[in-house]
């Protein structure tokens, strides 16, 4: 009887090494499916999910984030639900160069607060929204390009001649959106009075109800706006930023990030984006300027 119970401790010992073995970082270890090991070491790559190439390559739809509130940028009609702008035509070009047909681009309106957001949680593919390119955004996001470069500027009534320029701005009221870099700019160098809302069609509104003493954002915004109300708008001051404007996309998708860079590089070559901006911002009397030089890394 002791011997028996010694044959099986032996036995249990022997197969105690064996799993011992098999679970080792050695070349030849194996993990046993549904082991909880197993499921640790496939959960970054299941969390990361499929890039949006693939995604395309299998014919899913791209679907874009854009502004619908800014004139020459990214605007829609209300009446007809038309979009136009800048923007949107940027858009429309990187849809075509991916092999996107333009009824399987689907636009959603996308406001400065929550495009970070929209992208972390897959609402949307790309960000195409004056989204200037920041470190602290590329922490969270991805972002290619540029494909602009502006600068922040400054909205005010026809009739103030207080403000010329961001040195005449301490204690003024000025209304950007929430979420902006233009608002914080202002407030942090010029010591201006933050005064944020949704979207800059409602600053503006704020301005001509002489709530706000200033709408700021980039000078193209801006610009959109005056051009509809020239005998009651002007944009003052020349741009005390610049702004680059690029494409947010997935953190860390590499190969989208690739075919970002080659779409860019595309139509910056073959004339379409100068067409877009002068059919779109150009016609505020402004020149069609350089494509911008594309950032090596998203």
């Amino acid at each position: 009887m002791r011997m028996r119970r010694l044959r099986i401790a032996a036995a249990t010992a022997t197969v105690a090494l064996a799993l011992t073995a098999c679970g080792s970082k050695g070349s030849n270890a194996v993990t046993p499916a549904g082991s909880p090991a197993a499921t640790v070491s496939a959960s970054p790559s299941a969390s990361a999910g499929p890039s949006l190439t693939l995604k395309l390559k299998e014919g899913g739809k791209l679907v874009v984030g854009v502004k619908f509130d800014q004139p020459g940028v990214g605007e829609k009609d209300p009446a007809t639900g038309k979009l136009s702008g800048f923007d949107i035509e940027i858009a429309r070009l990187i849809g075509a160069a991916l092999g996107v047909k333009e009824t399987d681009i689907e636009f959603k309106e996308t406001v400065s607060a929550n495009r970070e957001t929209f992208l972390k949680a897959g609402t949307v593919d790309l960000v195409v929204a004056s989204y200037s390119i920041t470190d602290a955004r590329r922490a969270v996001v991805s972002q290619a390009g540029p494909y602009y470069l502006t600068g922040q500027q400054l909205l005010v009534r026809k009739d103030d001649s207080s403000i010329t320029g961001p040195d005449s701005l301490k204690g003024k009221k000025v209304c950007s959106v929430t979420g902006s870099t233009s608002i914080k700019t202002v407030q942090e160098k010029y010591g201006a009075v933050p005064s944020p809302f949704s979207t800059y069609t409602e600053c503006v509104t704020q301005l001509l109800n002489k709530t706000v003493d200033a709408v700021t954002t980039d000078g193209a915004i801006l610009l959109g706006y005056a051009s509809r109300q020239p005998e009651k708008l002007k944009v003052v001051g020349e741009a005390f930023s610049t702004e680059r404007y690029g494409i947010g996309f997935k953190h860390d998708d590499s190969a989208t990030c690739s075919a970002l860079h080659e779409a860019l590089t595309k139509i910056f070559a073959d004339g379409s984006w100068a067409k877009a901006f002068a059919e779109t911002l150009g016609k505020a009397g402004v020149s069609t300027p350089s494509a911008p030089t594309l950032d090596a890394n998203c």
